[in-house]
């Protein structure tokens, strides 16, 4: 599917997104559940958000590491295909739906994050430049 034919969905998905985010329901606890070496990461700016819904690798991290981020991609992508199911749309929509709600509400101050297969970018005060094909709410 390309950008042009995906902004539509993503636009009607925001908006579902945003809802079912405040809900719990994309993210159960165990997709969103991490621990204290991955929030660490997260911390130390080696591991970050990224606008397609998953967690990425941004620095040099341990093993333990990795292998978390990997199983809570794994939840996360499982909780995708069961909303993707429901809503008739693809699990990438999905995906990218959620990352964009992710971006501009849980990404802290300090934190990194990648949109698309740019540089990794550390957030400041503002809110971070969503991609063009993030709907906004409202």
């Amino acid at each position: 599917m390309t950008r042009k034919l995906l902004m539509p969905k993503l636009t009607w998905l925001a908006a579902g997104a945003a809802v079912a985010l405040v809900s719990g329901f994309i993210m159960t606890a165990p997709a969103r559940a991490q621990s204290g070496a991955v929030a660490a990461a997260m911390a130390a700016g080696t591991v970050g958000e990224q606008a397609d819904g998953y967690l990425g690798i941004a620095g040099t991290v341990g093993a333990d590491v990795r292998s978390e981020v990997e199983a809570i991609n794994i939840k996360r992508r499982a909780a995708y295909t069961q909303l993707a199911g429901q809503r008739g749309v693809t699990v990438q929509d999905v995906a990218a739906a959620t990352g964009c709600q992710t971006l501009s509400s849980r990404v802290k101050q300090g934190q990194v994050y990648r949109i698309g297969a740019g540089a990794w970018q550390t957030k400041g005060a503002g809110a971070i430049a969503l991609p063009g094909y993030c709907a906004t709410a409202g």
